[in-house]
């Protein structure tokens, strides 16, 4: 009898802390416990989030233009602030998403619902322009009205075209590898990056990118409009 009304007791504990969460009032993405900032400036936020297998996010606020990146490969499904919960989609690395606010704010919690943790990074852009540049570094992937996405998947031993960033971006790779860079008078950096490692530059870049290494690298160049 003791043992069934503690376990009662245990269940009514949980009952009411998903009640208490589910009530709670949607926090800023900064402030939700498993979002962490790890770069912040006047141009950016980058927010790295781990999900565990089977955890939901709380529920919070997305204020900006934005570009997420997987870096892990699991299964998610998001809610909508009052909305029902939608369906499993895939989360693979490789892919990424140039994500457009509409209106004012964006709200809503995320389930990893795959049995690998969700590891993903959020850039956030923080300035909206009323007038983009539109001079291209290269062939733009993806984007929304506050950036542009540049991306290089090299095989070992290639490179790609000499290009230009005349305005501040943030290189980010989506695979580790060992990436060299090379400006137009030769003058080379070689550097061993690992998944999820990103750099901001805020200075006029002329550069070729290229694969030093004997894997498959993949980088991401998000270029402010």
């Amino acid at each position: 009898m003791m043992n069934v009304k503690i376990c009662s007791a245990v269940i009514s504990s949980w009952s009411f802390l998903f009640a208490v969460q589910e009530a709670s009032a949607p926090v800023p993405v900064e402030n939700e416990p498993l979002h962490h900032v790890v770069l912040k400036n006047e141009s950016v936020v980058v927010i790295h989030l781990t999900l565990p297998p089977g955890e939901r996010t709380l529920y919070h606020t997305h204020s900006h233009d934005r570009v997420a990146v997987p870096l892990s490969g699991t299964s998610i499904t998001q809610q909508v602030l009052n909305e029902k919960e939608g369906p499993p989609s895939p989360s693979e690395p490789g892919t990424f998403s140039a994500l457009t606010l509409s209106g004012t704010s964006y709200t809503h919690r995320v389930h990893n619902v795959g049995t690998n943790p969700y590891d993903v990074l959020d850039v956030e852009l923080l300035v909206r322009p009323q007038s983009p540049s539109p001079v291209t570094a290269a062939r733009v992937a993806a984007e929304n009205p506050s950036a542009r996405i540049y991306n290089w998947v090299l095989a070992p031993g290639s490179a790609s075209a000499m290009h230009t960033h005349a305005r501040p971006y943030l290189i980010l790779a989506v695979s580790g590898f060992t990436l060299k860079m090379t400006a137009p008078d030769g003058q080379s950096a070689t550097h061993e990056i690992k998944r999820g490692d990103f750099h901001w530059v805020d200075t006029k870049v002329t550069h070729t990118l290229s694969n030093a290494g004997s894997t498959e690298g993949q980088i991401l160049e998000i270029e402010l409009k």
